[in-house]
């Protein structure tokens, strides 16, 4: 009697059992070279792992560049584009270039890629912020490079700037010329009223993509209460009008992502984002991390994404319409 009495396709079955979007953040400006031999860092190395995170299921490429003589992330379009044409021609996942940058860049120095490329996605930050590094100086003595340590102590006074003003530039000159759509990237609470009031302004078009973020000194802590409290949040200010993934750095990875999956999110892998691929070993590659979630997650039950389900999912305007 009870099955007569219950929907055929029960709503949160529907809910959980959606495709799963993995997106492989492959470098970013968070760890230096002295941390892993793995990191990528010169255009051969980035273009590589880059195409093999995509062949292991990620969906999305999340990318930053870095200057091949030391490491250093690097605002150079130059740079980006010895990678960017050999990924787009080898893979057909969803390129998505950072707005962020590295530590210290100007906000016209995180422009000058993104809109030379004029990309379908990129990630965007959603609030001004303490971005401390620093507590990652004191696992090393031995440096390949003399920047990376003054890179990372110099966090301890440094402020990660996304002003309103920027946020709205950054929407005109990616968003209405050129017709990027973004990862907006909510390090804390905060970060979610203030998209809320970006979308009140007119500035995004619904769906937005959210990436929730734990871990990071001067965001949010990596407590699963947060990714509820975040997730709860996101429901009252969005209702419907959202796409979510999340991210969590260093050894809290994995179990964030899973989590989320479980919860009908999307997810985020990467050396960008934690350079382990379990307890004390070294990831050997971005596409160690992919597999390992995709894995876990076709275990779980979920199908996962292709990049182009996730293309129609989040509204991009196709890779035949970037500049790269």
């Amino acid at each position: 009697m009870l099955s007569q009495t219950l929907p055929k396709t029960l709503p949160w079955r529907r809910h959980v059992l959606s495709k799963v979007i993995i997106t492989c953040a492959v470098t970013g400006g968070i760890h230096t070279p002295t941390m892993s031999d793995a990191l990528p860092i010169t255009p051969n190395e980035i273009a590589e792992q880059a195409i093999a995170a995509a062949e292991a299921g990620a969906a999305i490429l999340h990318l930053h560049a870095r200057d091949p003589k030391d490491g250093r992330p690097t605002p150079d379009p130059a740079v980006f584009m010895e990678f960017l044409p050999r990924i787009k021609q080898a893979t057909d996942a969803v390129i998505n270039i950072t707005t962020g940058g590295g530590l210290n860049m100007t906000v016209e120095d995180r422009l000058a890629a993104p809109l030379k490329a004029a990309p379908e996605m990129c990630s965007l930050n959603m609030g001004s912020m303490n971005f401390a590094l620093h507590p990652l100086a004191k696992r090393y003595s031995n440096w390949k490079y003399e920047w990376e340590e003054p890179y990372l102590t110099g966090t301890k006074d440094f402020i990660f700037r996304n002003t309103f003003g920027d946020i709205e530039r950054i929407y005109k000159m990616l968003g209405e010329e050129h017709g990027t759509k973004f990862e907006h990237e909510c390090y804390d609470v905060g970060h979610l009223y203030n998209l809320a009031h970006c979308l009140d302004q007119g500035w995004f078009r619904p769906p937005v993509f959210l990436q929730l973020i734990f871990g990071i000194l001067g965001g949010i802590g990596p407590d699963m209460d947060n990714l509820m409290f975040m997730k709860r949040t996101a429901d009252k200010l969005f209702g419907k009008d959202y796409h979510w993934s999340v991210l969590a750095a260093g050894r809290h990875q994995m179990p964030f992502a899973t989590q989320a999956a479980m919860m009908g999110g999307n997810v985020r892998v990467g050396l960008e984002d934690s350079l382990f691929i379990g307890r004390g070993k070294l990831a050997s590659s971005n596409a160690e991390q992919v597999a390992k979630i995709r894995r876990i997650l076709e275990e779980l039950g979920h199908e996962i994404a292709t990049p182009d389900e996730a293309r129609v999912t989040l509204g991009l305007k196709g890779a035949d319409k970037v500049s790269f």
